[in-house]
């Protein structure tokens, strides 16, 4: 899925021009890979934050595996949002960052769960490690609709794609167009993947914790 999602960027797409006519830069591009790692980036915290319910209401240690899993794995997505993101500043504005609602809360996201996985290295007692992480990653989950939402709350630089905001800034106008295959298809590919990752991390973590357990014995 990746591959394709790939080649219909680079080959499918028609050339992209913006309101006045003007054809776009090819750094535009970029947004196809940007926004679905930015969706996928949110559905792993959310993954972490029903979890984290869920174990809290269970104690069964396999949800406490889902979190950590789906939280590695959004880590890396909420990076590769920054990173591309950064590219895409340099294109459109001459610089790599700018302090604005979208960027700023993106880092905030990133750094959160940052701490949420440095949190569960910090404990020992895998018990007390399982319930604060579950505490954390729910209480963590405020800063995902704090960052989808910056752009329409606060006045900012980044665009916005879909919709509009407080301030009556407008959509980038996708909506209905023939560019939405390229984008769903990105989407469904940057999904996928998380899916697999968080899959064969959980896989990963649950023969770890079979082993140890096989130790102490």
């Amino acid at each position: 899925m990746l591959v394709v999602a790939f080649w219909a960027i680079f080959f499918y797409l028609p050339v992209m021009k913006d309101s006045a006519g003007n054809v776009l830069d090819s750094s535009f591009n970029i947004f196809y890979f940007h926004m679905p790692i930015a969706i996928v980036a949110y559905l792993a915290f959310f993954v972490v934050f029903v979890s984290s319910i869920l174990y809290l209401r269970e104690s069964d240690s396999k949800w406490d595996m889902v979190s950590l899993s789906a939280a590695e794995v959004g880590v890396i997505f909420a990076f590769l949002v920054l990173a591309t993101g950064s590219i895409w500043a340099k294109a459109i504005w001459g610089w790599y960052w700018v302090w604005e609602p979208r960027l700023t809360t993106s880092l905030v996201l990133f750094l959160v769960y940052v701490g949420y996985l440095m949190l569960r290295t910090a404990l020992d007692d895998p018990l007390k490690r399982a319930r604060l992480s579950a505490v954390f990653g729910i209480v963590a989950f405020v800063s995902v609709p704090l960052s989808f939402l910056s752009i329409r709350i606060w006045r900012s630089a980044h665009p916005l794609m879909f919709g509009g905001s407080l301030y009556g800034q407008e959509g980038g106008g996708l909506e209905g167009s023939s560019l939405l295959l390229v984008l769903l298809l990105n989407m469904l590919a940057f999904v996928m993947s998380f899916i697999s990752l968080t899959s064969f991390k959980y896989q990963n973590e649950k023969l770890g914790r079979e082993l140890e357990m096989a130790k102490g014995r």
